[in-house]
């Protein structure tokens, strides 16, 4: 923010250059250049509040002054001019609320837990601290009296990356132990810094909407259809906010929020790294609009932390970036910052390995006879895992999907017992892999009616959802239980994948703490680290993570796990319009896309299916070991070209082209996904009902061949030219892959 034009306190309060009391006293105190952003930290000299926002630095240049006074708002007109509301105020950087401070009104009470009443964050200082390739600037905040605290704000961004990562820490430095109510992870102020009015009718927000089996919806809404224009008057917070109550993260909403400013073509995003609750707010008391997240507040997530004196806690993470250009550019430089965790994934994550996963060939019933069927038809193959789904453990009487919980293997399934199903596995040149979900018991286990001391528990019984009740992760006594029922089983069994499901939310929390949110909370913080205790003991076994498909595509959960599910939409239309959708909150080569082939298949419907695998990770499941020669061929062919098309789509530009369907159920139009580098393409085409005739991908200026194409008789349907690849003649519902090479 340019700032010289408000340094001078003493014009008439008459003359059209007053500047607000309430402003006089702020300034930039500090920039900073993390790679192509610029951080901008703003003070009040007098209360000591900071604020911080960041642009990208090539628009520097762009940035306006603010209107320091509303003399030229006839709304306000007739007031004293040392009386009106200031245009515009700082934002703090960090939001803080205890149960021992009151509401500071009006008319927040229900709707923000924000700018609470007592003792302001005063700036303290700010420093700089530079350890191999991690920057991190460290702001410290505090007050002073009988509620006395201290916040650090850290920001820290790693060299080359396109966005940076935020976190705070809270310390009690009273005397008297003191409860959160709230604590941002982040808050960003003076949105926008390119406008110096209360920028009408350029601002958006982009939210990214989940249900089950529906993950991944780009929302896109002017402020204005979100009723946040400012008020004539400054003193009250107009705000919206959205979040998610329980365990499973992406329901609902994506832990994602964007702001577009239109005008100037820049979006400023976050995503929440939350394996729980988690919350966004999107406010405006003047002309500025913030953007804050975090832990669901006391309001929305039932969250209360005591701190004793002395102690600290600190939330996790944000990531964040700001971006010149539209908002699936930015979403792609948040995602973008999902690479660094999978330097610690096991090497053979690199080449993006396919994996076979029987749960759609026999829905719960893994036989040792079904696996050995499918083992053998994939040999020679480039399928690199097998794993065994749910069911294995199923008993001979009552419901297999109520009993998960002791993993007692099926002597009817396995008569050999599984052993004997790894290593045939392992002798047809596979891989096996195995399912659980050892979060939860089924209410039919063993474990559910005896163990119940070591279940979370609600109002002083088992935390009962459906057919399920919840491991406490609190409880050392359940990881040394899991430690041999899941770790040692692995290991004797020689596994070198696992997938882990969960499918079901706890809700608002359990008992065992000072609030219901704060037991939520710590059990998945507990949860987070057995999954780093299962990586210690077996640093080569490949995690998936799976949630009823993709209730965990967030940033914790995928940085513990080098690929996820992305739905449980198996074998739908609308699978190749989720996984692009996807794009925008996981990496491609982490999302990980059913490809359920079936017998009854004709060539037209196995291209549509394996097409969309291209959009991420492929997962062949269905009729593997039914399907004809000719039909099983033609699947291979699409693997092998897969195999091609890898560093493309690991490595490459993502661009997203076509028609947005109203309706996902019920697809129209087309849609095409680029994966670009400097000397491989990647183009991956579905057309939906009333597709046109003819359709055209624009595409880098510069000299490409196809070089293969799936289905090969698409070859002849395409032509290169003017920047553009063309289509005629595809169709409805047809599906087709083009492997592009520089010239």
């Amino acid at each position: 923010m340019n700032t010289d034009s408000i340094s001078n306190p003493t014009l008439d309060p008459n003359d059209p250059l007053f500047i607000h009391p309430a402003l006089r006293e702020i300034e930039v105190f500090a920039r900073h250049e993390f790679g192509d952003m610029t951080l901008v930290y703003t003070l009040n000299r007098a209360t000591g509040q900071m604020e911080w926002s960041f642009i990208p630095s090539a628009l520097s240049e762009q940035v306006v002054a603010r209107r320091t006074h509303l003399h030229d708002d006839i709304q306000v007109l007739g007031q004293n001019p040392e009386g009106r509301a200031a245009p515009w105020m700082l934002t703090p950087l960090v939001q803080v609320r205890l149960r021992e401070q009151d509401s500071a009104g009006p008319y927040a009470p229900g709707i923000t837990m924000r700018y609470g009443a007592g003792p302001a964050l005063r700036f303290v200082e700010q420093h700089v601290e530079r350890i191999a390739d991690r920057t991190e600037i460290v702001t410290v905040l505090r007050t002073e009296g009988a509620l006395a605290y201290e916040c650090e704000h850290r920001a820290w961004h790693f060299d080359g990356e396109p966005g940076l990562r935020v976190a705070t820490v809270f310390r009690n430095i009273s005397a008297a132990p003191l409860t959160l109510q709230l604590l941002t992870t982040f808050s960003l102020g003076g949105l926008t810094p390119f406008a110096a009015d209360d920028a009408p009718e350029r601002l958006w927000l982009h939210r990214s909407r989940s249900w089950w089996s529906g993950e991944g919806r780009m929302e896109s809404t002017p402020l204005e259809a979100l009723h946040l224009e400012r008020a004539w008057g400054t003193g009250t917070l107009r705000v919206e906010r959205f979040g998610q109550v329980g365990s499973l993260p992406v329901r609902k909403f994506f832990p994602f929020a964007a702001l577009e400013d239109r005008a100037a073509g820049v979006v400023w995003a976050a995503q929440l790294a939350a394996p729980g609750s988690w919350q966004f707010e999107i406010g405006r008391r003047g002309d500025t609009v913030d953007l804050c997240g975090g832990l669901s507040d006391r309001e929305f997530g039932h969250w209360m932390k005591t701190i004793a004196p002395g102690e600290a806690f600190t939330t996790d993470e944000a990531l964040l970036t700001v971006a010149a250009g539209d908002v699936e550019r930015a979403c792609h430089r948040l995602t973008a910052l999902h690479k660094r965790a999978r330097r610690a994934q096991p090497v053979s994550e690199r080449e993006l390995p396919i994996v076979c996963n029987e749960w759609c060939t026999s829905w719960g019933n893994p036989s040792h006879d079904n696996m050995v069927a499918m083992a053998r038809r994939l040999r020679g193959t480039p399928v690199k895992y097998l794993v065994i789904d749910a069911g294995w453990y199923r008993p001979d009487v009552g419901d297999w999907g109520a009993s998960q919980g002791d993993w007692m293997v099926s002597a009817k399934l396995y008569p050999h017992g599984l052993k004997a199903t790894t290593d045939a596995i392992r002798a047809e040149g596979l891989v096996p892999g195995i399912w659980f979900e050892f979060e939860t018991v089924g209410t039919d286990s063993a474990a559910a009616k005896n163990e119940t001391a070591h279940l979370l528990q609600l109002d002083g019984r088992p935390l009962t959802a459906g057919t399920r009740r919840f491991w406490d992760f609190r409880d050392p006594w359940v990881t040394e239980y899991l430690s041999q029922r899941v770790i040692a089983f692995l290991r004797e069994h020689g596994f070198g994948y696992m997938k882990v499901d969960y499918n079901e939310s706890i809700g608002l929390g359990a008992d065992g703490a000072e609030s219901l949110g704060e037991s939520l909370r710590a059990h998945l913080a507990g949860v987070q680290t057995f999954f780093r205790a299962i990586r210690t003991a077996l640093p080569e076994l490949v995690i998936e993570s799976c949630a009823s498909g993709g209730h965990r595509l967030e940033p914790s959960f995928l940085q513990l796990c080098p690929l996820a599910s992305s739905s449980d939409a198996h074998e739908c239309l609308e699978v190749p319009i989720l996984s692009a959708e996807q794009l925008t909150q996981v990496l491609p080569e982490q999302n990980l896309i059913w490809a359920v082939v079936r017998r009854a298949d004709d060539e037209r419907r196995l291209a549509y299916t394996l097409a969309a695998c291209f959009l991420g990770r492929l997962c062949l499941s269905g009729d593997i070991h039914d399907l004809s020669d000719d039909r099983w061929a033609f699947v291979l062919t699409a693997l092998a070209l897969y195999r091609e098309a890898v560093p493309a789509i690991r490595d490459g530009t993502i661009l997203r082209h076509g028609e947005r369907s109203p309706s996902h159920r019920h697809p129209r139009g087309w849609q095409a996904v680029t994966f670009t580098t400097p000397d491989l393409a990647v183009v991956v085409i579905h057309t939906f009902a009333d597709a046109p005739a003819e359709l055209s991908v624009a595409f880098p200026p510069d000299a490409w061949r196809v070089a293969e194409a799936f289905p090969a008789a698409s070859a002849n349907l395409w032509d290169v030219c003017d920047g553009a690849l063309r289509m005629r003649g595809a169709g409805d519902f047809a599906g087709l892959v083009l492997i592009l090479r520089a010239l």
